[in-house]
């Protein structure tokens, strides 16, 4: 599994190259809007890369099938003239961004907060029982001698 932010980039160059795909063509429109969608959908996502930050992964996850769909879409639709370069490009774009949505880690990661506290927790709690070891221990024998002086 690859790791968010390098989905994160992926989309950023994807849609960015279908952008200036569609600034070439002699009808940008539909090119350039799906090249935005891309980038927009990359931008809004809670990831090291996002700009926003309004959507989660497991939502991005959906969106990412709806801009697929919305790129088929826009290559094959009849209505709005696209030039043969431009409905090529959205078409071969689908390859890397399906492979993209397939092989990438979704899982959120956890608050900093939170990493912090279940890293120091490990650490703390053995810490803490070594010190409460050693004590016990050194109240143990300081005891035993003080007895033992004692003749008891």
């Amino acid at each position: 599994m690859r790791p968010f932010w390098v989905h994160q980039v992926a989309e950023y160059l994807i849609g960015l190259a279908l952008v200036a795909q569609g600034v070439q063509d002699p009808e940008p429109l539909v090119p350039a809007l799906a090249g935005a969608l891309v980038v927009v959908n990359a931008a809004v996502t809670r990831g090291p890369l996002g700009a926003f930050k309004w959507v989660g992964r497991g939502l991005h996850r959906w969106l990412d099938g709806g801009v697929l769909v919305a790129l088929v879409t826009g290559a094959v639709q009849p209505w709005v003239p696209v030039a043969a370069s431009g409905r090529l490009v959205m078409l071969i774009m689908l390859a890397p961004l399906g492979f993209l949505w397939f092989y990438t880690d979704w899982a959120e990661r956890p608050a900093r907060a939170a990493r912090r506290t279940a890293q120091a927790g490990a650490t703390g709690d053995s810490i803490g029982r070594v010190a409460g070891r050693a004590a016990g221990t050194a109240y143990s024998v300081a005891r035993t001698r003080s007895r033992r002086r004692r003749g008891t």
